[in-house]
């Protein structure tokens, strides 16, 4: 899709494909209010303006739109508007031996239960166990400091699907 094909988009559709980049309704209701936009770095600030306003409660509902690291077949069936874009932003983990992702099954779980949502990172260009060490590492975090983390994570995520929405696959 093009800059001009999202800025002239139903207000329906608009909030579809602006959600499939983040999650949060208060950061796609604010991307949809300010169409249209000039450039694609208009909308990349834009981007980064309406991240600046959220809330832990908005963070936290746009982790909510992600799969779990390396649950490939939670990707297929939950999240089959973003499963291609989530599935090559995972792809480390598509070839991860059977142990890491089981490793990574059980990390998941006690992170979410420790911090009470999944583990984010930007994992484009990760292995499974890179993903993993990560994961591993961020478990010592204060609660605050994690969501700011996985805050900064979200954001990397979603400015790649914004390029990707527009067409750019960096």
């Amino acid at each position: 899709m093009t800059l001009d094909e999202l800025n002239h988009l139903p207000a329906p559709d608009a909030w579809v494909a602006l959600e499939r980049c983040c999650g949060a309704s208060a950061w796609v209701e604010h991307m949809c209010s300010r169409r249209p936009y000039r450039s694609r770095a208009e909308l990349l600030a834009e981007s980064e303006r309406a991240a600046a306003t959220l809330e832990p409660d908005d963070w936290r509902e746009a982790f909510g739109h992600h799969p779990r690291i390396g649950d490939l077949s939670t990707l297929r069936e939950r999240y089959a508007s973003t499963a291609a874009w989530a599935s090559d932003e995972q792809r480390g983990a598509t070839a991860a031996p059977e142990a890491v992702l089981v490793a990574l099954a059980g990390a998941n779980q006690k992170y979410e239960d420790r911090f009470g949502h999944i583990f984010i990172v930007c994992a484009t260009g990760n292995s499974a166990e890179q993903m993993l060490a990560l994961l591993e590492s961020r478990m010592h975090n204060d609660s605050g400091s994690e969501l700011k983390i996985a805050a900064e994570e979200q954001m990397k995520i979603t400015r790649l699907r914004l390029e990707k929405l527009l067409g750019d696959t960096p």
